[in-house]
């Protein structure tokens, strides 16, 4: 058996699934109406909308199936998200890859799969609607055509959900889909008695880099921190663009000296980025951090106002030099 490659922008990927809150959601008509299509059109035994987390495959919509998730390292959607086209496999006993699989040599039997790539946009691949039978079979042009119309209107519902939450410019989260996901760390640091620290960053001189060079240089500069941010902080963790020129990050488990590694590696990304990007500029921010125990009662934005306030104390001890 091989099991699938982990995708070279894992983290963007990721980071882009966790945002949209949707893993371990409860069941909607607007995806099983098109996995019971699917089903029926093909006359396979199983369809599946299938999300492709860090160590699982999770089903949002199932038929033919009952489990609601199975391991990565035997999926056959993880190999499918790697592709820009469909995946299709037409034996599975006759692959390499995939002859001795679990799922192959035990329930549910698979012996067909095809699976269409569900992309967020190019390049990011959350997971797949995915048909499977228990018997080998073929694809023509006008099955996979087919099969892609389908997968294109899931992907139109899931881009519906992003739309909600993530930023346009940077496509990290927005204020909105950051506090959703803050909401929901927080509970769980708290159930697992993890301490929280709530770090607020401010780009220094976008203005100036508007002003001299033009307001797609300051996107550029927007968009560059925000991938080295989401590249810096762990998986676990959260950040999004606050507004403007100010982003956040929420961190658990991590006491001052974890911080302080964070933040020095976030100073030498960008000091990296910075010596090869050859722009007449460079990418310089504030930052100010508030840490918190797990028992404490103070309300989110209250921590974010903390980390805000250290920011600016920040800001002015640099300007005063």
């Amino acid at each position: 058996m091989q099991a699938p490659e982990i995708p070279e922008n894992e983290a963007e990927r990721l980071h882009a699934l966790q945002t949209l809150k949707i893993l371990d959601s409860s069941n909607e008509e607007r995806f099983d109406r098109i996995t019971r299509m699917a089903k029926r059109m093909f006359g396979v035994s199983v369809s599946l909308v299938s999300l492709i987390d860090e160590h699982r495959q999770w089903f949002k919509s199932k038929q033919g199936v009952d489990v609601t998730e199975t391991p990565r390292d035997i999926s056959f959607c993880g190999h499918a998200i790697l592709e820009d086209e469909l995946f299709v496999v037409p034996n599975v006993i006759e692959d390499h890859r995939f002859y001795d699989n679990p799922l192959v040599t035990a329930d549910p039997n698979i012996r067909f799969y095809a699976g269409y790539p569900l992309k967020l946009r190019q390049g990011i691949n959350i997971g797949t609607l995915c048909i499977i039978d228990d018997k080998p079979r073929d694809l023509d042009e006008e099955d996979k055509q087919l099969l892609r119309d389908l997968g294109g209107m899931i992907e139109q519902e899931i881009q519906a959900i992003e739309t909600a939450t993530l930023d346009e410019l940077t496509l990290i989260s927005n204020r909105r889909g950051f506090l959703s996901l803050a909401e929901h760390t927080q509970k769980f640091a708290n159930r697992k008695e993890m301490s929280l620290t709530t770090i607020f960053l401010d780009l220094d001189k976008l203005k100036i880099i508007n002003d001299t060079y033009g307001h797609h240089e300051g996107d550029y500069a927007l968009k560059k921190f925000a991938q080295v941010l989401l590249n810096t902080i762990r998986e676990c963790d959260v950040a999004g663009r606050w507004g403007g020129d100010e982003f956040i990050a929420l961190l658990t488990d991590s006491n001052e000296q974890k911080v302080h590694s964070v933040l020095e590696r976030l100073k030498k990304n960008l000091d990296e980025f910075n010596l090869s990007s050859k722009k007449p500029f460079k990418i310089e921010y504030s930052v100010g951090v508030a840490h918190f125990p797990h028992h404490s009662e103070i309300p989110l934005e209250a921590m974010i106002e903390q980390a805000d306030a250290e920011m600016y104390k920040h800001k002015r001890s640099d300007t005063s030099e």
